[in-house]
This record gives C-alpha cells, sequence and structure tokens, in this order.
C-alpha cells in the first residue's frame, strides 16, 4: 500500500481504499482507530485533525498498521486494545477480544436486582479471558466479591493486567483453576461465564482475523458447541447456593433452545433468553431453585 499524501483525511481515504480491496469489513472505522491510536487523540477528533500535515514516522506506522490488517489480523491486537462497557481494556494474543454483544451479558447481571440486594455476593466469570465482564461488573458494583477462573494462564496474566490499569485489582480474586476446584460447593451468589460455544467444524469456517488470531481455546465448544457450556451449568448447579443465578452467553440459534433445556434439566428455575442489540438470542440466565 502507498500513501504519498501527507494529511489525515487524506491518509484515511487512502487506508480506507486499500481496506476495501481487500475485502476487509468496516475499513474506514479501522482506519479511523489506527489513526486516533497513533495520534493519541480520540476517534471523532480526528475530523477536527483533517488537514493536519503527518509525519513520515506516523504514515510509516500507518501504512504498516493498514497492511496487517489488509492480511488478516485484528485490528484489537495492532492497538493493543478494545473498548467495552466504555472501559478501554488491553488486549492480545493470550485473550478473546471483548465483543459489543458480550455486553449484553453484563448488563443482564446488572439488572439482576435480588442478586445486588444479597447482601454482598460472590460472583465468579468462567472463562475470564481478558477479565472484561468480571472487571467491569467490579467497577459497576464494587461492594461484591468477585472470582474471575480461566484454565489459562496466560489468560488470567492479561486479566490481571487489566484489573491493575482499571483500578479494581483488590477486588477480583483470578486464579487458573476450573469452578470445583476454586470455589467451595453452595458457596455462590452467581455464575457469569462467556464460554467456547462454537461447534468445533464451525471454527474453520470462521473469518481469518478470528480462525487464526484468536486463541482457539475460547472458541471452540466441542462437536456440537454445548460441550464447554454443560460443564459449566453443572458446575455451577454445586458452587451456587439456593436462589443463585447462573448468565451465559450463547451462540447460534439452536442454542436459544438447547441451553435453556440444559439448564432446566440441571435443576435450574426461571429460565430466560435475552437478545443483544443486533435482535439475536444471546444470553440465557436461570436462578438454582431454592431448597
Amino acid at each position: 500500500m502507498e500513501i504519498t499524501s501527507k494529511t489525515v483525511k487524506d491518509v484515511l481515504a487512502a487506508g480506507t481504499d486499500y481496506l476495501t480491496a481487500h475485502s476487509v469489513e468496516q475499513p474506514r472505522l479501522i482506519c479511523e482507530l489506527l489513526a486516533s491510536r497513533l495520534l493519541k487523540c480520540k476517534r471523532l477528533e480526528l475530523y477536527l485533525k483533517y488537514d493536519t500535515v503527518l509525519s513520515d514516522k506516523v504514515i510509516d506506522a500507518m501504512r504498516r498498521g493498514v497492511k496487517r490488517v489488509g492480511g488478516g489480523e485484528p485490528i484489537q491486537y495492532i492497538t493493543g486494545q478494545a473498548e467495552f462497557m466504555g472501559y478501554i481494556f488491553k488486549a492480545d494474543k493470550r485473550g478473546l477480544i471483548p465483543r459489543p454483544e458480550t455486553e449484553t451479558l453484563v448488563t443482564q447481571v446488572l439488572e439482576c436486582e435480588p442478586l445486588w440486594k444479597d447482601g454482598k455476593p460472590v460472583i465468579v466469570d468462567v472463562g475470564t479471558g481478558s477479565g472484561c465482564i468480571v472487571i467491569s461488573l467490579a467497577l459497576s458494583k464494587p461492594d461484591a466479591l468477585y472470582i474471575g477462573l480461566d484454565i489459562s494462564e496466560d489468560a488470567v496474566a492479561l486479566a490481571r493486567e487489566n484489573a491493575l490499569a482499571l483500578g479494581v485489582a483488590q477486588k477480583i480474586a483470578f486464579s487458573c483453576s476450573e469452578l470445583p476446584d476454586a470455589v467451595e460447593p453452595g458457596s455462590l451468589s452467581a455464575v457469569v461465564s462467556n464460554p467456547p460455544y462454537i461447534p468445533t467444524a464451525a471454527c474453520e469456517k470462521l473469518p481469518v482475523n478470528v480462525r487464526s488470531h484468536e486463541p482457539r481455546v475460547a472458541l471452540d465448544g466441542g462437536p456440537d458447541g454445548l460441550g464447554v457450556i454443560e460443564a459449566v451449568v453443572q458446575d455451577a448447579a454445586i458452587a451456587l447456593k439456593p436462589g443463585g443465578y447462573i448468565f451465559l452467553e450463547i451462540g447460534e440459534p439452536p442454542q436459544a433452545k438447547t441451553v435453556p433445556a440444559i439448564l432446566s434439566d440441571a435443576g435450574f428455575d426461571n429460565v430466560r433468553v435475552v437478545k443483544d442489540l443486533a435482535g439475536r438470542d444471546r444470553v440465557v440466565s436461570g436462578r438454582r431453585e431454592a431448597e
């Protein structure tokens, strides 16, 4: 890609044309994210800098970033950050990139009024990844007790870095372990999880920026996409106290029927499915039946 222009406006235009030619989705947005990162400003502030003449160093960095995106690398890994629930999280190959649809999961937890009336609720994020879910909860509801679990040591390290950067490192206990090994039976107020839910065969058909760069362990849910979900539900049924809640992100349409059935079979009531802002079934929640 050749960028010979010197202004913000021209560099954005050249980058957008390059990414369009390489069939990259949202090419203009990606170029704006790159430019705002390089210029250390908010994306919308770029419009006030349209006629700003850029240094050769910035132009070269922009060229490298655009080429990396054109080659299939996620923009979040190039800029090293992703926005989630209004916060900026460090993003790299150690963890799944936080996605807007997962904000629906966090919102459902925050809007569960009975949960927050439970004195000092104990909430566990299973498969914490970047830590975006549990950290967002801790920022909004700082008086609860939080635990973030992941089987990947790299992901736990990333989550700890994000918690420290966002000022909640002392409020969350992170551990590289699975739920049964981390908590006592009947001790939790809520379990929240964005588990791997993509069927193994479908993982091979994901876009290259996902398939070739994001951690496979955070995507692959087994042959039918339900393997990890079933394990989390069974573990949660034991770890939750009576009346405790579970919140799960789900994938393609069949899971909006199968996952509620899995919850009901495991002894959960008040099972419901909530759509994300795009109108897709995204979150399944339920309450462990009171004794």
